[in-house]
């Protein structure tokens, strides 16, 4: 569990993550029930197209994360392309991880070290300064 955790701790595993599950949860809205349905889109290729586009772009972030800025910048546009080709996003909710999932790919920084824990100083200052 550790090799996994180092592993992880490498790549900007959650944006690839969430962008995959956006694009898998909008395919999974696509095969809803007619009566669920609220907009069929584009019929064909590019409903399907966008959110199996996601899912690729998702899985090239965690597994090529030197190449992390565009695609996620590609996720971004298929994620946003969704809201008029697939059932308005899968519901919103695809469109949302997917949207979330780039732009937590593109802010990861590689290499970065951790932030030091603050110090209780700071608050022990203040109130000797009052009493």
């Amino acid at each position: 569990m550790s090799r996994f955790r180092e592993w992880r701790g490498h790549r900007p595993f959650a944006g690839g993550l969430l962008l995959a599950l956006g694009g898998a949860e909008i395919l999974v809205t696509m095969k809803a029930p007619l009566p669920v349905i609220l907009k069929i889109g584009m019929q064909g290729l590019a409903g399907y197209l966008l959110p199996s586009l996601m899912i690729l772009c998702g899985a090239l972030i965690v597994f090529n994360p030197a190449q992390r800025l565009f695609y996620s910048i590609l996720g971004i546009m298929l994620s946003l392309g969704t809201w008029v080709t697939s059932n308005i996003g899968g519901f919103i909710v695809g469109l949302l991880l997917g949207a979330v999932g780039s732009t937590l790919a593109f802010g990861w920084l590689p290499d970065q070290e951790p932030r030091p824990k603050r110090s209780a100083g700071r608050g022990e200052k203040h109130a000797a300064e009052l009493g």
